[in-house]
This record gives structure tokens, sequence and C-alpha cells, in this order.
């Protein structure tokens, strides 16, 4: 008899273990569906902060997290207008970092256009008007970076990207298109 206890004894730690072991399964499966996306998101931050630096990294995701952009987004845009010089100056005067004219930053708040030069003031105001462009073209990025370029009137007017080559090449070196 005393084997039998045994035997039992053994069969139901077995089943018991077996059991646990399966949940464990099933749970890891369920919150490994629930947190992949956040997984995803992390890996991605870790990878772009340690992979991927550029200059001006903590003011950039400042204000794109101030005004709900993805900063990766602003980082290209600084990229595709200035490449990271922050007293870069286009033959047609826009200023800084993104590149702002200095008619634009008076709509933004920024009525002295030395302010423009600073790189924090540029971020802000550049990422501020890049918000104004995603709302006013209801989150169309191509619209957005267009006008963001080329001017909003000019896209207002043809709702679509201005053929213009500076511009198609803009908008295609930021989003790819």
């Amino acid at each position: 008899m005393n084997s039998n206890n045994h035997k039992s004894t053994l069969d139901y730690i077995l089943k018991t273990a077996q059991g646990f072991l399966i949940i464990m399964i099933f749970l890891s499966v369920v919150f490994a569906g629930i947190y992949e996306g956040l997984q995803t998101h992390v890996i991605e931050k870790v990878e772009k902060k340690y992979l991927y630096p550029y200059p001006y990294e903590i003011t950039i995701e400042k204000y794109a997290r101030q005004y709900n952009i993805d900063d990766s987004l602003v980082a290209g845009i600084v990229l595709a207008e200035s490449r990271f010089i922050p007293d870069a100056k286009s033959h047609h005067g826009a200023i800084g970092l993104m590149q702002i004219m200095p008619s634009t930053g008076v709509g933004l708040g920024v009525t002295d256009k030395e302010m423009l030069k600073d790189p924090y003031t540029n971020i802000m105001a550049g990422t501020k008007y890049l918000s104004q462009m995603l709302n006013r073209y209801d989150g169309r990025l191509d619209l957005s970076l267009s006008a963001y370029n080329a001017g909003p009137s000019l896209v207002d007017k043809l709702q679509r990207i201005p053929n213009i080559d500076e511009t198609k090449n803009y908008v295609k070196n930021i989003i790819g298109y």
C-alpha cells in the first residue's frame, strides 16, 4: 500500500505541475500579446537613444511630446532643414534648425527674429508650427510637410503636394514618398 500512496502522490504532483505549466504558458502568451506594443515601443526608444543619438534630442523630445508629434518626425525635419546646424540660414531667409521664416516666427510668438537662432526657441516654434499644419490638414503628413516647406497658401489652393521639385523631394526624404 505504501507504494500505491507513493505512486498516487507522484501522479498528483506531476499532474499539478503539468497544469501549472499549461497555465503559465497560457498567461505568457496572453501577456505577450497585451504588452507586445509596449515592448516594441520600449525597444524602439532604447535603439533610438543608444544606436541613433542626435543633437538636441532632449529638446526635440520635450516639444514633440508637448505638441503630440513623433520625435523622430521632428528630428527628420531638423535633419532635412539644417543638418542640425543651429545657425543655418536659407536663401529665402528662413532661420535656424527648423528653418523658420521670421514672419512665421511672429505668428508663433517669436517676435525677435534673432531668437530664432536659439536652438531651443527654434525647435519649440518649428514643432508648434508643424503641429498647426498637422491640425490644418487633418493629420495628413504629406500635406502638412508640403505646407511646412512651401507654405500653407499653396497647399490650401492645390490640396496636394505642389509640383515643386524641392517640396516633392522634401516630403519624399522625410516620409519616403
